[in-house]
């Protein structure tokens, strides 16, 4: 049972350092808190864009890492079905058509609680470009 707990506590913690340096990485990357001049519509669209992106793609990078475990652990059968049932785990659509066994199902709950948690960062991450954006537009008139 401490070996599972630990696993879990792990799974999460690598989970938010993923989030944490992807985010850290952009926010480095954008120097939003330095630009001083509207960037406009476009430019700003394609930004939004690639954030939307890229935030799907370090998602999903923590999805495989979850699924990765599930094929280590034998909670389910091959990487295809871990992927899919991880995907529905952690955006937590959580159909119901596959479950772990259930000495693992306590780990359904944990990869849908850190999936909230990061989706909720990324979601706060790009409210807040959106807002400096809008701060922009506004210094220069734009709006």
């Amino acid at each position: 049972m401490l070996f599972k707990f630990s696993a879990a506590f792990l799974l999460l913690s690598l989970t938010v350092l993923i989030n944490a340096t992807a985010l850290t990485f952009l926010i480095q990357r954008l120097h939003l808190d330095r630009t001083t001049t509207d960037p406009g519509m476009w430019r700003s669209s394609w930004l939004l864009i690639q954030i939307a992106a890229f935030g799907v793609v370090i998602h999903t990078l923590a999805i495989s890492m979850w699924a990765g475990f599930y094929v280590w652990q034998n909670c389910l059968p091959d990487f295809a079905t871990a992927i899919y049932f991880s995907v529905i785990t952690y955006t937590t659509v959580g159909y119901g058509d596959i479950v772990l066994t259930p000495e693992w199902r306590l780990f359904s709950g944990v990869e849908a609680l850190t999936g909230i948690l990061m989706c909720g960062l990324s979601t706060g991450y790009f409210f807040a470009v959106v807002n400096r954006l809008h701060t922009l537009r506004a210094k220069t008139g734009q709006l």
